[in-house]
């Protein structure tokens, strides 16, 4: 008798826990066991350490050589975002503890003063001048614009209007418009940093009703199309450059972004072009950023290509957005079945991941923003009922 009832009381609350929030809440312990540096909330940039790891997403050849302890502001970034996810989903007061004791107090360790308008540096402020990128701010600011909206914390709404100040400054009137890159070396205007940034101005603009943020929103999303997006199929070049030349690359976040931008836009407009933008460019993600696949066990459904797994975890929030208006589950069924396949083949025996989703290709480094983006689409799916 008493083995019966163990056992119904073990299967009731299997039933009862969420499976994504719990592999997004063990991805989250693996990441702080392997990625916590002593006696600081500060981050290492891989997984095992290495002090001589050269960084390939900077501007600068010289900052990218610096031996670091710790990693720079966008691998740490993506903690915030993972924890926002999983407050969200949840509404549970241990990820509020976290995002306000380890996760936000690190991030000040970013904070720049030293130049005006202030931003987040891309390395610690206690060291020698960083780049700062218009991105890597943007990125913040919808982060605690989201915290804003979740907690009623002042302290989060006040810092989104301060990192837009920032953006703002970013903007001038080369190209028709548009957000540079990067502060330091304004060579570019790039899909990472106004898809975004019109994502940022619309949330900013339902946070506070204040409409200088929905022109801003439209302005950049509009400027953000007729510049880059390629006609062919409605997914999103990388960037314009100053002479005009298109980098041509298609990313996911960058797809991604535009697609929540065009969703947030019906949202709060209603017109129907937004919507039509939005399912175009979800349709063309689909095609491009999936793969077809037949899983050893004879399941058939679209996996998500191998590569940058932040940029997918970007995209993702493109597709939820759209699946509150439409409701359509095709696409976040392949995310979910991306993910279920993920989590039995395409991680280490640490609970780390690799970024080979069909788990082929395997690699012993792993990048710590690649573990924060697993966090957050498995907290931002477990908020979901498909």
């Amino acid at each position: 008798m008493h083995y019966l009832l163990v056992n119904i009381i073990c299967a009731l609350t299997l039933s009862n826990t969420n499976p994504n929030i719990e592999k997004a809440q063990q991805t989250l312990d693996a990441l702080y066991q392997h990625y916590a540096t002593p006696n600081t909330c500060l981050l290492r940039e891989n997984y095992p350490f290495d002090q001589n790891n050269k960084a390939t997403y900077l501007a600068s050849e010289e900052q990218a050589k610096r031996r670091n302890e710790y990693s720079y502001l966008w691998p740490y970034s993506g903690t915030f975002s993972a924890v926002n996810a999983l407050l969200e989903s949840t509404g549970k007061k241990k990820y509020r503890k976290l995002l306000e004791n380890k996760v936000l107090s690190g991030l000040e360790e970013y904070f720049d003063t030293r130049r005006e308008p202030f931003a987040y540096s891309s390395y610690i402020s206690s060291q020698p001048l960083s780049d700062r990128f218009y991105d890597d701010n943007v990125w913040l600011g919808i982060d605690f614009t989201d915290s804003y909206r979740m907690t009623g914390k002042q302290a989060y709404l006040e810092k989104a209007k301060l990192i837009w100040k920032f953006i703002l400054s970013g903007k001038d009137d080369v190209l028709g418009g548009g957000i540079y890159w990067c502060e330091q070396k304004k060579e570019s205007k790039n899909t990472c940093s106004n898809a975004p940034g019109a994502v940022f101005a619309l949330k900013l603009f339902q946070a506070t009703q204040d409409n200088a943020y929905l022109k801003e929103g439209k302005e950049l999303y509009e400027w953000t199309k007729k510049n880059l997006e390629d006609p062919k199929d409605h997914l999103y070049f990388d960037n314009i450059s100053l002479n005009k030349k298109i980098g041509r690359a298609k990313f996911a976040y960058n797809s991604g972004q535009m697609m929540q931008a065009a969703a947030l836009l019906y949202q709060i407009t209603k017109q129907k072009s937004y919507l039509k933008d939005a399912q175009n460019i979800a349709e063309a993600c689909h095609k491009h950023f999936f793969t077809h696949f037949i899983s050893p066990d004879g399941q058939i459904f679209r996996l998500l290509k191998k590569g940058n797994i932040w940029f997918t975890a970007v995209m993702l929030r493109g597709f939820i957005e759209l699946y509150q208006i439409d409701h359509n589950k095709t696409y976040l069924t392949d995310f979910q079945k991306s993910l279920d396949y993920a989590w039995h083949h395409a991680r280490d025996e640490r609970g780390l991941f690799q970024t080979d989703w069909s788990g082929t290709d395997k690699n012993e480094k792993k990048w710590l923003l690649t573990q924060a983006a697993f966090i957050e689409m498995y907290g931002r799916l477990g908020g979901i009922d498909l």
